[in-house]
């Protein structure tokens, strides 16, 4: 148990939803109250108006061990309870069942606000914060201008936080976290509220506290690449549920290959009015063999007349990383316009991805101006075939991302 830095067992966490039969939700404004009070009342006096509520699981049956300097990355689609579980082991919320047990000083960095009071000065909130780790006074100073330096806000310590701007917010809320010596640090994806520099700043941060000072680090976050270096394994929850804990690769490539588009669905919105991949044979899939051609197919409705339209599709790693581009200022000779609806078709001749699962995004510009970005349209997978006749292909990522072609000799040096 001494190596254990937190546990859970069966976590549950419920919340009830309250409805009405005449359709209103638990949640109302107080002018939706005074307007539906009549109706309310009528329906009382039939005994008509009946409430009823449904139970919605937040969190159901997490069970796991978190040993003292691991870094575990949190994550899985909106909704799946990642921060309901943080909040959870900080103890802001209480579980419907189950339990968690903490072994040491616990620094959280979760919605911003939590953990400040918004009329104490930054000054005031970095001593309150350190009281509640159980810090003595001494112990907060000898931080204290270290918190500063990092948070670069001291011309506003002596402001109240409410005044600040949620970036000054996380800025100090992290700086405090990070610098007031917790065994164990919970970090949700506010984070994302900083500028990139200071996101950086916070990643490098994060990797020092627990790898060169032993520090436990649970990390919420969407950016796959961050997941990737900061963590030595993660955690996939899906509704609510504990998908998968372990390495890093697996649990990101299982959270990817569950978020899109499969075989027989389509993407489609107010621009792209029906988005296709197809293999060689015209056929919808998502899944090819490496080195296999792939069609990506759009029927475009544009929200007024490009002149001057520019249309790309970028292929990312599964760590967000762009890898290659198909772009009509790169690969079409001939201009175009795009005025009413127009199927675009680019075919990706000799795919060469290593085996593994990406992301397609699109981006769409008249001249300069943009018109409309997609971050995530698709996922593709291309699956392990014997490109170059030998039985084996190069792992993706540790061995690269393409396939390349490549002639070896081997000959004896003369005079041997």
């Amino acid at each position: 148990m001494s190596d254990i830095a937190l546990s859970a067992e069966n976590l549950s966490k419920s919340f009830k939803i309250a409805h009405e039969r005449n359709g209103l939700v638990g949640h109302r404004t107080l002018y939706d109250d005074l307007v539906s009070l009549p109706r309310r009342l009528v329906a009382r006096l039939r005994r008509t108006g009946k409430s009823t509520s449904e139970t919605f699981w937040a969190l159901k049956d997490v069970s796991l061990e978190i040993e003292k300097g691991e870094v575990v990355g949190i994550i899985g689609p909106n909704g799946a309870g990642k921060s309901t579980l943080l909040k959870i082991l900080t103890r802001i919320t209480e579980p419907t069942s189950g339990t968690a047990d903490i072994y040491g000083r616990v620094g959280a960095l979760l919605e911003v606000g939590t953990g400040f009071h918004p009329d104490l000065t930054g000054r005031e909130n970095v001593f309150m914060n350190g009281a509640i780790l159980g810090m003595s006074r001494t112990e907060i100073k000898s931080k204290f201008d270290e918190i500063v330096a990092f948070a670069e806000i001291e011309k506003f310590l002596d402001t109240p936080v409410k005044r600040y701007s949620s970036g000054m917010y996380v800025r100090l809320a992290f700086a405090v976290a990070a610098h007031l010596e917790p065994e164990i640090l919970l970090v949700d994806e506010v984070l994302a509220v900083g500028d990139a520099g200071f996101q950086k700043k916070c990643l490098g941060k994060m990797d020092e506290v627990s790898h060169r000072e032993g520090r436990t680090v649970l990390f919420v976050s969407h950016n796959m690449a961050a997941i990737r270096s900061l963590c030595g394994r993660a955690l996939l929850l899906q509704s609510g549920r504990m998908s998968f804990l372990g390495e890093t690769d697996t649990a990101i490539e299982q959270y990817l290959r569950g978020k899109r588009v499969n075989g027989s669905d389509f993407y489609s919105d107010e621009i792209i009015n029906k988005l296709e991949i197809l293999n060689i044979r015209g056929e919808r899939s998502i899944s090819f063999g490496a080195g296999e051609s792939i069609t990506i197919s759009a029927i475009l409705s544009p929200p007024y007349p490009l002149y001057h339209p520019r249309l790309g599709f970028g292929i990312l790693n599964s760590y967000s990383e762009r890898l290659t581009t198909l772009h009509t200022d790169f690969q079409l000779k001939n201009g175009w316009k795009l005025d009413s609806e127009t199927q675009v078709r680019v075919h990706w001749r000799d795919c060469k991805l290593c085996p593994g699962t990406y992301k397609l995004m699109a981006a769409l510009y008249d001249a300069n101006q943009k018109v409309r970005v997609w971050d995530d349209l698709a996922t593709i997978t291309i699956e392990a075939s014997d490109y170059f006749l030998t039985g084996k292909l190069p792992k993706t990522g540790p061995q690269g991302w393409f396939l390349s072609d490549a002639e070896w000799e081997m000959t004896s040096p003369r005079g041997v």
